[in-house]
């Protein structure tokens, strides 16, 4: 029963997971215009992308209040393992939300061609070097794309 909650779980944290790829819009985005300005590339990172809502606790709690209460021995035991396994299962809901949306990511900062300094972090692919020339699509999200002109 615990696994099959745990693996029921972490299907839906993975589903919950944000796309952080460059190369991916939202249905939303389409037919939008944003502004878009030249810029070299001056420092790369990796880093790492935390994906957390709070569902993994939240669901983690539920099953671990269940499984809990379920100890028997009449209703305080009851009551103390529904409050100990909601957090004990809220600890590990959220050590398995955080394990299963996290992603690898890179931070740029860009030198714009006016010369103003801004930071960016977007999916690791693709991957862009210090020196490269790009363009910084604003928007929600912004992104860093290779400039074709160069």
């Amino acid at each position: 029963m615990r696994t099959c909650l745990l693996a029921s779980t972490l299907l839906a944290l993975a589903g919950c997971a944000h796309n952080v790829n460059p190369n991916s819009y939202s249905a939303g985005s389409v037919g939008q215009v944003n502004r878009t300005v030249g810029a070299t590339i001056v420092s790369v990172r990796d880093v790492d992308i935390l994906g957390t809502s709070g569902m993994g606790a939240t669901a983690g709690g539920l099953g671990g209040a269940v499984a809990g209460s379920a100890i028997g021995g009449g209703v305080r035991a009851n009551v103390l393992g529904a409050v100990g396994g909601a957090v004990v299962g809220g600890l590990i809901g959220a050590a398995a939300e955080s394990s299963a949306t996290q992603q690898s990511g890179v931070e740029y900062v860009v030198q714009t061609d006016n010369g103003n300094l801004m930071t960016l972090v977007q999916g690791a692919s693709p991957r862009f070097e210090t020196g490269a020339k790009v363009l910084v699509l604003y928007g929600n999200p912004s992104r860093v794309i290779a400039d074709p002109r160069h």
